[in-house]
């Protein structure tokens, strides 16, 4: 029995969220520079993407390019701007065939407008499917999230159509990027850092994280099987005890 046939389709996350990190590291092993290990990234995007897509994952967020990566080398953001550019204009079409929508999480007016023309073009022509959707976080922070909900909630307040009395988890939840999705259950980072990088602050509560060592340009569907078998093999507890989820008297 391979990977895919051990996973249990009745228990499956809703929502799957990837840190994809290692791509630098992977191109000085093979001696490039840094961009060569984001170009070699789209292959381990494409199997992920299509991966989640087979098994039934109704949302899938790919973490690409946070609001901190602006600091990078001007060179590097550059080049990852064109890169985004070209394989945005590449994939579209095989996202429509696999009935996937994509849409874009984070701050996306600090774009260069190419980049925001080619995604906003994308998420029109797929904005009718409906197997999947895909959330690429790009120019995203879990803190930057978080501040541009407050600001909206603090405007209703401002207004008069909130009081704060009124404020709470749920009206945060719906004014955060990922509002309308089931928060992450599931959590994979690669390249075996420890640690969630700003990301989906607010929407991690109580995701279960898998962590791998493996740098992401070497990320295919059998890893990702293995993520989800992490998953299926863990007791969510959300702050209960093990005897009252099965319902067992405290003795």
């Amino acid at each position: 029995m391979n990977l895919q046939e051990k996973i249990d389709l009745n228990n499956l996350p809703k929502h799957v969220a990837v840190i994809m990190d290692g791509n630098g590291r992977w191109a000085k092993q093979k001696g490039g520079a840094r961009i060569f290990g984001h170009q070699n990234a789209i292959s381990a995007v494409r199997d992920t993407v299509e991966g989640s897509a087979e098994l039934g994952i109704p949302y899938l967020t790919l973490y690409a390019f946070s609001t901190e990566n602006w600091s990078r080398p001007q060179y590097e953001v550059n080049a990852l701007m064109e890169l985004l550019v070209s394989t945005i204009r590449k994939e579209t079409a095989t996202l429509n065939k696999n009935n996937i929508r994509l849409q874009t999480i984070g701050d996306t007016d600090s774009l260069p407008k190419t980049c925001r023309r080619e995604l906003l073009e994308a998420m029109e022509l797929t904005a009718d499917n409906t197997r999947m959707t895909l959330n690429v976080a790009l120019s995203y922070s879990g803190r930057w999230d978080l501040t541009q909900a407050m600001r909206q909630i603090s405007a209703l307040v401002v207004a008069g159509e909130l009081q704060p009395a009124d404020i709470n988890e749920q009206l945060i939840s719906e004014h955060v990027a990922t509002a309308g999705m089931p928060d992450p259950e599931l959590l994979i980072r690669t390249s075996g850092e420890m640690r969630i990088s700003n990301f989906l602050l607010w929407q991690l509560a109580y995701t279960e994280i898998y962590i791998t060592n493996l740098l992401w340009p070497d990320f295919r569907k059998q890893h990702l099987y293995e993520a989800i078998l992490s998953f299926q093999s863990r007791e969510r507890r959300f702050g209960k005890t093990s005897e009252q989820l099965t319902n067992k008297s405290i003795t």
